[in-house]
């Protein structure tokens, strides 16, 4: 039984962050704990008929996130001999992934250095730079 948990936020684009924390796991007997965290902005102005659409669109998101993106990389890095599991969620990706870190009583999170954002986040992505900022635990950057 691994001792301790590394959280992993992937955004679905940059496998590196994976690769690199699977490689961690390994050599230190570490799980992880995947995290990928879709943007959902909570419109307060709809009407009926668009929430009942927007709730379904938000479960279409999650299942096709679950389908073609984490089970198959589950299933690849449980082969390796890594203890992983993953979860989905909704929301600010910054306050998400701490809180996940937290609930799993984490030791280290990996994040990747660049998002998808504007010119401004060039240099580290706006979720990169909240995590390396107010982080409690260690959190691994990688390039």
């Amino acid at each position: 039984m691994a001792t301790e948990i590394f959280v992993v936020a992937y955004d679905g684009h940059d496998r590196s962050v994976v690769d690199y924390a699977v490689v961690r796991a390994k050599a230190s007997g570490a799980a992880l704990h995947i995290v990928h965290v879709l943007q959902w902005s909570p419109y307060s102005f709809l009407t009926a008929e668009e929430l009942d659409e927007r709730k379904m669109r938000r479960r279409q998101e999650l299942e096709r996130a679950k389908t073609t993106l984490l089970d198959p990389l589950v299933a690849e890095i449980s082969a390796e001999g890594v203890t992983v599991d993953c979860e989905i969620r909704f929301g600010a990706p910054t306050e998400i992934i701490l809180a996940v870190a937290e609930h799993q009583k984490a030791s280290m999170i990996f994040v990747g250095r660049t998002g998808r954002g504007p010119v401004q986040n060039k240099i580290f992505g706006s979720v990169t730079l909240g995590l390396a900022q107010v982080a409690r635990i260690p959190t691994v950057i990688v390039p």
